[in-house]
């Protein structure tokens, strides 16, 4: 795989993407949210067996027990991230929002209007929960992401992405929408 020509096509597709997640209305970003976490609890034994895969490379490799405890996800992880993506899904759309508004002395109203941002990228370590809570929050915000967990995580990742992708197509979202980087090579960042 050449790595810079793998993330112009991540990057080009997330842009695409990003124009789609900024017209989402909250009634499909919040579709979308939801069957994240339907994913994600449907495919739990799923989750722990990716899991289980990096915590056995992670104990090869002589991880310290405060990274494996980082890396290790349980039913009750697999809950919580479900839990936190409908958490998110139940909060106001920020979208479109108006704050801080004056009347200037020429009658003219100015103020702040929350619009989206594009294309987020994200790079966090070996904590799986973070995949799930950063497309989250980045789907609810009207923006497209690319996130690049540590390759401690990577099976996991990957299969939390899978669910992602499903709740974002299910909702009428692209599945580009979030991606999830599927090489280590330090290279891609």
């Amino acid at each position: 795989m050449d790595i810079k020509e793998y993330m112009q096509k991540v990057g080009r597709e997330a842009r695409a993407a990003s124009r789609q997640m900024a017209a989402a209305s909250t009634a499909a970003k919040n579709a979308a949210l939801t069957r994240m976490a339907a994913k994600i609890r449907a495919r739990a034994p799923e989750l722990l067996a990716a899991n289980a895969r990096d915590l056995a490379q992670a104990r090869q490799d002589g991880l310290e027990a405060a990274m494996i405890d980082r890396l290790t996800l349980t039913e009750k992880g697999i809950e919580s991230m479900a839990a936190g993506l409908e958490q998110i899904a139940s909060l106001p759309d920020p979208i479109g929002e108006i704050t801080d508004v004056k009347r200037r002395p020429s009658g003219i109203q100015v103020g702040h209007m929350r619009v989206p941002l594009g294309v987020i990228g994200i790079i966090y370590e070996a904590r799986p929960n973070v995949t799930a809570d950063a497309a989250g929050l980045c789907l609810k915000s009207g923006n497209a992401a690319i996130l690049r967990g540590g390759k401690e995580a990577l099976h996991c990742n990957q299969a939390i992405a899978a669910c992602v992708r499903e709740g974002l197509e299910e909702a009428g979202l692209p599945a580009a929408g979030v991606q999830v980087i599927e090489t280590t090579d330090r290279a891609a960042v």
